[in-house]
């Protein structure tokens, strides 16, 4: 992993209200101070729902807690008639770091292209906040084995005309979607083989010093029995991590890997 600072990000999708979503991070805390996580070692962000921002900031920063938080996805407009988004200047008033983009669910039942992902985590960026862009293959492209080509795309175009420097602060999440409820299994060797042609992908296109900065989350089924080897993989810098992320236990397990 480098020097690359570790990062579990927790995506809560739609689930829990304000009151779970208070108790679970509540819980996290503690779980993470019983087990005296080092955050230097490994960075804790949870991404609730939209509703439940307002809850986790001032749980945190009431607390003054090491973890950060993050929303599951934004807007590419700044403000206006635009039912039911949310901007970029929102989530930051909201002290929100962390916004993912390029979701496999978000991809699927809400149709977003590579190029408005890619527009999202521009926008991201510009607002001083980390885009989580996510990119990953169904089942038919990892049976016809064109999956890395199919990854490589999407990446490429989502950051169509990027500069080097801007690629250096985005995090990436390879999610195989092939492996998230088909009864089909992603070993540490298939995140590694991805991520490996994600960061040799950025090295030819971005530059070596950018390729090695940024980091790459695995995001397929991430558990506490598989995390460590999935950590020891030498291009996979942490885990885009669902169900999981709903027991603070389980989470606060996963995020303390590195033990």
């Amino acid at each position: 992993m480098s020097n690359r600072t570790p990062l579990m990000a927790g995506n809560w999708k739609m689930n829990l209200d304000h009151l779970e979503a208070n108790h679970l991070i509540q819980g996290l805390a503690m779980e993470l101070k019983d087990h005296d996580h080092d955050y230097a070692k490994c960075e804790v962000v949870v991404i609730p729902p939209f509703t439940d921002l307002r809850t986790v900031q001032t749980i945190v920063e009431a607390d003054d807690l090491g973890i950060k938080y993050g929303a599951q996805d934004v807007s590419v407009h700044d403000n206006g008639a635009y039912t039911g988004e949310i901007s970029t200047a929102m989530l930051d008033k909201l002290g929100v770091s962390y916004v993912v983009m390029g979701h496999s669910e978000r991809r699927e039942y809400h149709g977003e292209s590579d190029e408005l992902v890619g527009a999202k985590a521009r926008k991201t960026l510009e607002a001083g906040m980390t885009p989580i862009l996510c990119c990953g293959e169904a089942l038919e492209v990892r049976k016809a084995g064109t999956h890395v080509d199919f990854v490589l795309g999407q990446i490429r175009a989502a950051l169509t005309g990027w500069a080097a420097e801007d690629v250096a602060r985005i995090v990436i999440a390879y999610e195989p979607i092939w492996a998230i409820g088909t009864g089909e299994t992603a070993t540490a060797q298939d995140a590694q083989e991805v991520c490996a042609a994600i960061r040799k992908a950025l090295a030819e296109d971005f530059g070596e010093q950018t390729a090695q900065a940024t980091r790459i989350l695995y995001g397929g089924s991430a558990k506490p029995d598989n995390i460590k080897e999935l950590m020891a993989q030498d291009d996979v810098d942490g885990a885009l991590i669902g169900g999981a992320s709903l027991k603070a236990e389980s989470f606060a397990a996963m995020a303390g890997f590195y033990a």
